[in-house]
């Protein structure tokens, strides 16, 4: 890759800014992956800037803030960083750390993310030969102990290498490995967002694979081993193919991604719901992923003997919407698509009644119709008659009557 004019690139790169460069202080530069995503004409519609300045960095955040009616917030007092919040992104100041900025460029991670752009005098600060990097694809630490002090850095560098189509300097990957035990220490909210970067990008699931060998997933996923990242590495192109007969799998990328998260977790419903948790994901997620971990045995087991109507009218009752992971999933772990399909067509269909059932008649119309009292009786009842409507034993609410009427008096307990 060639850079063709860099300082022109960052010149356009920063009118996208919703305020003027020259309400900034004489010094400041803008720092890390704004200049490297600049350099390499990535394109975002959301803002992310990172500056420095050699003082007040809160205070010039402030101003701006007020200037601009935005948002702002101190995000770490006693290293003088601040935020100011715009709708479209957010810009981040930080005082610039030692004596001058190439000692501040010598404490972050990967050498492509410590590349400095001196605004007014429009010229790059490469201590490190970030450029470089960039121009070789390649991320390369800065120094082990960086790493070391910021474990989730490690993480960082597989997605990283997912996001940019790079690769790991061998030495830096020597010590990623090395360090790996360190992830630990890192908060499970910051280890899931880069988890998540990697689950959603297509280009992670090889990257996922690499840092499950270099040990930086034990600690966090335990139970993730070269078996469930094959399976994951199948993910994306079975969902390519289910797209193209329900276009829902292209519509909806959350379930290719709850589909990889699934196949990292034990089988064991306590021990992945252990997992989920500790990673402190939302309560949608923890719900929807643990019903798939309990009922993709029973989906799998469609392999050596197809579902009754009733079975797959209490499976699909029982997996709610949490049915496409799991479908992805057991596509992965070899189930054979033909068996799977008469499942895929009925999900998909609002209208089928054994995934998506309309009731004939209510726990009213029983009450009023048979004189029944409130009781669980009326429960069991309106999903047998269900049931008859799904097998075709029944088709309208005069006959699902007289089915009740039939079948109440078979019932136990029956106060008739």
């Amino acid at each position: 890759m060639t850079l063709a004019s860099p300082q022109q690139r960052l010149t356009d790169f920063l009118r996208s800014l919703p305020f003027s460069v020259d309400e900034l202080p004489s010094e400041a530069c803008l720092v890390g992956g704004a200049v490297r995503d600049a350099l390499l004409q990535r394109e975002s519609q959301y803002i992310d800037f990172d500056f420095v300045v050699p003082e007040k960095a809160v205070e010039t955040a402030r101003e701006i803030s007020h200037k601009y009616r935005a948002g702002f917030v101190v995000l770490d007092a006693e290293r003088h960083i601040a935020r100011v919040v715009f709708p479209n992104g957010t810009l981040d100041f930080a005082q610039q750390e030692g004596a001058s900025l190439e000692i501040d460029l010598q404490r972050r991670d990967y050498c492509a993310n410590a590349i400095a752009y001196h605004i007014r005098r429009n010229h790059l600060i490469d201590p490190l030969q970030g450029v470089s990097d960039l121009d070789n694809r390649l991320l390369r630490m800065v120094a082990a102990e960086n790493l070391a002090d910021d474990p989730l850095r490690l993480l960082r560098a597989y997605r990283q290498a997912a996001q940019l189509g790079f690769s790991i300097d061998g030495a830096t990957r020597t010590k990623l490995r090395e360090f790996a035990p360190l992830i630990k220490n890192v908060a499970a909210e910051r280890v899931q967002v880069e988890l998540n970067y990697l689950l959603e990008n297509p280009h992670g699931d090889r990257w996922l694979a690499l840092a499950q060998a270099d040990g930086v997933l034990d600690y966090w996923l335990p139970d993730a081993d070269v078996e469930s990242l094959e399976k994951i590495q199948k993910i994306q192109g079975l969902s390519l193919d289910l797209s193209r007969d329900y276009p829902e799998f292209r519509m909806n990328p959350d379930w290719v991604t709850g589909a990889k998260l699934l196949c990292l977790l034990s089988g064991n419903l306590e021990q992945a719901q252990q997992v989920i948790l500790s990673l402190k994901y939302s309560r949608g997620v923890v719900r929807a992923v643990s019903l798939a971990v309990e009922m993709l045995p029973d989906l799998l087991a469609i392999a050596a003997q197809p579902m009754t109507l009733r079975e797959q009218y209490f499976f699909f009752l029982g997996v709610k919407t949490s049915f496409p992971i799991m479908a992805i999933a057991a596509l992965a772990s070899g189930l054979d698509r033909a068996k799977l399909e008469p499942l895929l067509q009925r999900y998909f269909d609002p209208k089928d009644q054994v995934a998506h059932p309309q009731p004939l008649v209510t726990g009213n119309d029983l009450i009023q119709q048979l004189g029944m009292q409130p009781s669980p009786q009326i429960g069991t009842l309106l999903t047998e008659i269900q049931i008859a409507h799904i097998e075709g034993k029944i088709q309208a609410k005069n006959e699902a009557i007289t089915w009740g009427r039939s079948l109440l008096q078979t019932l136990p307990n029956n106060p008739q």
